[in-house]
């Protein structure tokens, strides 16, 4: 008997057909990586089974009982973890990390009134250890990384000891150590029968892990490989096209300077490093978490000092002592966590597509506070059409959107008041292999501009740029530079 048995699934929102009858089988000990384009119906089957939504047609059997949770509380009390992309809802700013790794535990009837701080510091490391993480108890979870706020919820997923662990892209903000140390804990729990559906964009986090593949496309299951995993083809039924015909534009020759560094230190102690980036081209970073990367990006946008050096833009001086100043001079950049550098909160003014794209412009299509003509909608609705953001108009909100969409339109933001420098921090962080590919032709598509990417996937970088850097120790590492051979998606993931 699978541990997990859905049948026809089905669920709309509105007009709009989010499960189309979906069916999937899930057994004990096995790990399923569920694959498939932002808005094919992925997010929508796990808040189904997370109690997050109620399906409108269909059966779900889970463990030999029919399964419909109306709560999230109840999907967790029949065995069900879930791992969501956005790792905002696991902690708060004034929380320490203890204290949000036993979240949980404070919201079960059977925790006494009165706990020991000391007992939860000692069941908090218990929780870290059994997952092999190590992060500092005390910490303000407000003040984490990415990363570590990642490690926090996949700590505290695994320590529910649930029957089924459902994970929407884990790896996303973790090192390739980070990464592997999961893995060896998702696959020891395998072999103690736990059910594992982990949904990734990243094909050597499926290779490492996958027993098997499910593709997803249009609200249904279309696919379902076995291992050794045909990646190829399951990237072509996932997208519904051929890989060669997703080829992304080719290198092209470099115009004047844009940006010209010399001497930078971006930490006292760290290596001084020389960095020129030319018009026309786009330029990737990589390295493991912590080398520096998003510092760099947040130095030449006036977030962060740096330690000694220069700058010039266009061959002119250039210290930014704010975003304000950098944004006057013309550079923009997308943070590393959309949802909390770009995206205004659910339910404000500035949530829709439309006033996520305007926000950074208002003074200027604006002055004087006067709104005419339909400046914001005009912009998103060329937007709409030119990335191919999949949404019902200028005027939806942004959280209605999947991540690749939501990402989308953020590269839009700047692409509607182009300047001669772009910032993207992990532009691809939750993003499939179709709209990665709409969001490249995009970046590519300016012939007018630098663009300086900052990536801890190889992959990614090899897809996008034109030259690729490697960070280490907040400092360009020793023969960092070669050419991208700037690979069709065919040969990525072959």
């Amino acid at each position: 008997m699978p541990l997990l048995s859905i049948e026809n699934l089905t669920h709309r929102f509105g007009s709009t057909v989010a499960l189309a009858g979906a069916d999937l089988l899930l057994e004990r000990g096995e790990i399923v990586a569920l694959m498939g384009a932002n808005g094919a119906g992925k997010s929508t089957l796990v808040k189904i089974l997370s109690g997050v939504l109620t399906a409108d047609g269909g059966t779900i059997t889970l463990d030999g009982r029919m399964f419909v949770p109306k709560t999230p509380a109840e999907a967790a009390r029949a065995g069900i973890a879930t791992l969501h992309q956005s790792t905002d809802i696991i902690g708060a700013a004034g929380m320490s990390v203890a204290d949000a790794l036993l979240l949980h535990r404070f919201a079960d009837r059977s925790t006494p009134f009165f706990v020991s701080r000391a007992g939860l510091r000692h069941e908090a490391q218990a929780v870290l250890a059994s997952v092999g993480f190590c992060l500092p108890l005390d910490r303000d979870f407000g003040n984490l990384s990415a990363a570590d706020r990642q490690l926090v919820a996949i700590a505290r997923a695994i320590a529910k000891r649930a029957n089924l662990l459902i994970l929407d892209e884990p790896t996303a903000s973790l090192s390739g150590e980070e990464s592997r140390r999961l893995f060896d804990v998702l696959l020891r729990l395998r072999g103690q029968g736990l059910a594992v559906l982990y949904i990734s964009h990243r094909t050597a986090d499926l290779e490492a892990i996958a027993d098997r593949a499910l593709v997803m496309r249009g609200g249904c299951i279309v696919g379902n490989f076995s291992r050794p995993i045909d990646f190829p083809h399951a990237v072509e039924t996932m997208i519904g096209r051929s890989l060669q015909a997703a080829r992304p534009a080719g290198g092209r020759i470099a115009g004047p300077v844009i940006l010209e560094m010399s001497g930078i230190q971006l930490l006292p102690a760290s290596a001084p490093f020389d960095l020129t980036l030319r018009e026309g081209e786009v330029v990737a970073i990589t390295g493991v978490l912590g080398a520096g990367k998003s510092r760099l990006l947040s130095a030449i946008f006036g977030l962060l000092p740096l330690a000694r050096g220069h700058m010039r833009l266009g061959g002119l001086p250039y210290a930014p002592r704010s975003p304000a100043e950098a944004l006057a001079a013309g550079v923009s950049m997308a943070g590393e966590d959309r949802h909390r550098s770009s995206l205004m909160p659910v339910g404000w003014p500035g949530s829709t597509i439309a006033a996520t794209i305007s926000l950074p412009h208002l003074a200027k299509w604006y002055r004087h506070g006067f709104l005419f003509g339909n400046r914001e909608g005009n912009e998103a609705s060329r937007a709409i059409a030119r990335l191919g953001i999949k949404a019902s108009g200028p005027f939806a909100s942004i959280w209605s959107l999947s991540g690749g969409n939501q990402q989308k339109s953020v590269i839009a933001r700047w692409e509607a008041e182009p300047g001669p420098l772009l910032l993207l921090d992990e532009p691809f962080q939750g993003v499939d292999v179709g709209a990665r590919h709409d969001i490249i032709e995009a970046i590519r598509a300016r012939k007018d501009r630098a663009t300086l990417i900052a990536t801890s996937d190889p992959e990614e970088a090899h897809e996008v740029a034109d030259r690729i850097l490697t960070f280490d120790r907040h400092s360009l590492s020793t023969s960092a530079e070669h050419k991208s051979p700037n690979p069709t998606i065919q040969e990525t993931y072959a």
